[in-house]
């Protein structure tokens, strides 16, 4: 790891840097349990070490809540770039060309390096970034069902409903919590033209909503395009 990303063990560490010096850094808002966080670490390491002379701090969001709350972190990763206590620069979910645009645009000065070229993270280049993304998540298990909450702890009545119906039916699914990526929950609405959640998938290709879903099995129709080894025994 380069010596310039500092995981916070401390308040402290963060707050010596914003309040007694003008510097520049990089807030990096992660969570050990979300895996869309593993994509940004590897474009986290490789900015810091273009990056020498500005610290990146790694930030544990549950951690360390009361700075979260003052960045208003909603979901992880989330990246702020900030000077002082004013924030300078934020980029939501992962939005790779849009994090090396704004640590390039923000840092290059200071470490005398040349700033990314805006034409760098363009948006199309974003679009097809997260659109590769969204389709490797539909189609990361035979049955998805993108939820707010997780399987065991939905966190609204309408996923707590679809996944009651999966559960009685003995489907075996893979699940995505919407809460944590504000990337992909917005993102998801455009890939598959369905605006609201919950959303099932089924070899990669949308099957519906909460009441789509509720007809197809009152019809018999779900559980003919399930696939057979996503039935529980």
């Amino acid at each position: 790891m380069s010596t310039n990303i500092i995981e916070l063990q401390k308040d402290s560490e963060l707050r010596s840097v914003l309040e007694e010096t003008n510097e520049i850094c990089v807030l990096y808002f992660w969570a050990e349990w979300a895996a869309q966080c593993t994509q940004v670490d590897e474009v986290i390491q490789d900015l810091a070490s273009k990056y020498a002379k500005t610290k990146f701090f790694k930030i544990e969001a549950e951690n360390f809540d009361h700075i979260s709350e003052g960045y208003e972190i909603m979901a992880v990763p989330t990246v702020i770039i900030t000077q002082k206590e004013k924030v300078i620069g934020r980029v939501d979910g992962v939005n790779i060309a849009k994090l090396v645009h704004e640590v390039g645009t923000t840092c290059a000065e200071a470490n005398g390096v040349s700033a990314q070229p805006a034409a760098s993270a363009t948006q199309a280049e974003f679009e097809q970034d997260l659109n590769t993304r969204l389709k490797g998540l539909v189609e990361r298990a035979p049955v998805m069902v993108f939820i707010k909450g997780t399987a065991a702890q939905p966190r609204c009545g309408f996923s707590k409903k679809i996944i009651g119906m999966l559960n009685e039916h003995s489907i075996k699914y893979g699940y995505f919590d919407i809460l944590t990526d504000e990337e992909v929950r917005q993102g998801l609405k455009e890939y598959s033209d369905w605006p609201t959640y919950p959303q099932l998938y089924i070899n990669g290709e949308l099957a519906g909503g909460l009441d789509i879903v509720k007809e197809m099995i009152e019809s018999g129709e779900l559980m003919e395009m399930i696939p057979k080894d996503s039935i529980a025994a």
